[in-house]
């Protein structure tokens, strides 16, 4: 159904600033028109435009989630408070990870993609890796879990492109998978692409691509396999890269190089590949990424959580590496934080302002997600790219006074008010219209944490 949006601002692509006053027509879920009306005071064209859906505020591109895993958003509120580290973290994650079942996994998923579309994001890229049943034995379909991820987003009312991620070892040294990571395994690289290519969804809203979960979890030897997979398909293709000194210790340790450089001598970095994380890499691993344009995605509030570290954002940009952002663990879901993040981070570590312009967060935060996630068809406000409208409050006590500009500086998750994804209003007020998201998730929560 053709429709016609009235933005009072809206971030156009190549603008450093909003436009306001701005038409943007839309039919058959892709935007078919987008006009300025002036370079007047906002709304002064409004009374030519009677039919238009007004949507007052700041009119972005849908936000792309580049980095998922919908069962963490179990843990958020309990594990933040005490000590530890990554590696006592990961301990109760697996501990979730081993309760769930398709039926759990889509409650739970459901309420997590919902959370998201309120947050205006539109499209997530799943990193899955939760395959099997508990002891590693596969349910009678064995993409069971894939397809609840697939049904839970399409609930929610956004794009997903799964990550079926390869998961072969517990460490970098061989060792086999034990415990709640049994249930990750397809025991080789052959029989990981055996399901994953089986796998073959007919939904518009979703796109299979490929994981590495790490150097510590896929032998040198078969890397290759997951990352012919990958290209012979020409979809994307993620890891978790550098997370911890640890895993580059023992990278180090077993190959003599880097996680950065095994995977570059293995063929698996390029222009289809994003490195998760990348939050220790050495100078000749950001140049490694750089020149073979492998992407970095961010996941600063997950990173400064679990006190990873922060990595070199700017380096890595500068070396030629598109950065995306992602919500990782979910213990924040908002991608304007995840943003701002980005340059107060790079801040912190290098006692200097001024790394990243508002336009360059908006970049990360739209179109190069989209791009990771393999919809290069999205995350612009521009004909022939799909009708992703996110409609941000200037008027709440976070963002009243504050430019339009300004916007991924103050705004939050909650002052968004409308999401449109593919043409079709998914949020309004700022309420999901088919999931009532606190109650869903809350029930879901429960159901795994006992």
């Amino acid at each position: 159904m053709p429709m016609r949006w009235l933005a009072e601002y809206a971030w156009l692509p190549d603008h450093a600033e909003p436009t306001p006053d701005v038409v943007v027509e839309t039919d058959g879920g892709r935007i078919t028109a987008v006009t300025p009306l002036t370079a007047g005071p906002p709304t002064a064209g409004v009374e030519v435009l009677g039919d238009a859906v007004r949507l007052p505020g700041l009119t972005l591109p849908g936000l792309a989630n580049a980095h998922s895993h919908a069962f963490h958003r179990a843990l958020r509120g309990r594990t933040q408070g005490g000590r530890g580290d990554f590696w006592t973290w990961r301990d109760v994650m697996y501990e979730v990870a081993g309760r769930l079942d398709p039926d759990s996994y889509l409650a739970l998923a459901r309420a997590a993609y919902a959370e998201m579309a309120q947050a205006g994001v539109t499209c997530v890229g799943e990193f899955h890796y939760l395959h099997h049943g508990p002891d590693g034995t596969p349910y009678d379909d064995p993409n069971a879990m894939s397809a609840a991820l697939v049904e839970a987003a399409a609930h929610a009312g956004i794009r997903l492109t799964l990550l079926d991620a390869c998961y072969l070892t517990s460490a970098v040294d061989g060792a086999p998978l034990a415990g709640p990571q049994r249930r990750f395994g397809d025991g080789d690289a052959l029989r990981w692409a055996e399901r994953a290519g089986a796998f073959t969804p007919d939904d518009d809203h979703v796109r299979v691509g490929a994981a590495i979960h790490s150097v510590r979890a896929v032998p040198a030897e078969q890397l290759a396999t997951v990352a012919g997979w990958a290209d012979l398909r020409g979809v994307p293709l993620h890891v978790h890269l550098s997370e911890q000194p640890a895993e580059n210790d023992a990278c180090r340790a077993v190959h003599g190089c880097t996680p950065t450089r095994l995977l570059a001598d293995h063929g698996v970095l390029g222009r289809h590949t994003t490195a998760v994380h990348a939050t220790h890499p050495t100078s000749a691993d950001v140049t490694l990424l750089g020149e073979s344009r492998t992407g970095v995605c961010l996941c600063p509030t997950t990173e400064r959580d679990l006190a990873d570290g922060i990595g070199p954002a700017r380096r890595m940009a500068e070396a030629g590496s598109p950065l995306s952002l992602g919500s990782d663990s979910h213990a924040v879901v908002d991608l304007f934080e995840e943003a701002r993040a980005v340059e107060l981070d790079e801040r912190l570590r290098t006692r200097r302002r001024g790394h990243f312009t508002p336009a360059d967060l908006l970049t990360a935060a739209t179109t190069a997600g989209h791009a990771a996630l393999g919809w290069g068809d999205a995350g612009q406000l521009a004909v022939g790219m799909r009708a992703d409208l996110v409609t941000v409050r200037l008027d709440t006590a976070r963002t009243a006074g504050v430019p339009p500009g300004g916007a991924f500086f103050a705004a939050t998750a909650a002052d968004v008010a409308q999401v449109v994804v593919d043409g079709r209003v998914v949020v309004r007020d700022g309420r999901h219209l088919t999931v009532d998201v606190p109650v869903e998730v809350r029930a879901a929560v429960e159901e795994v944490t006992g």
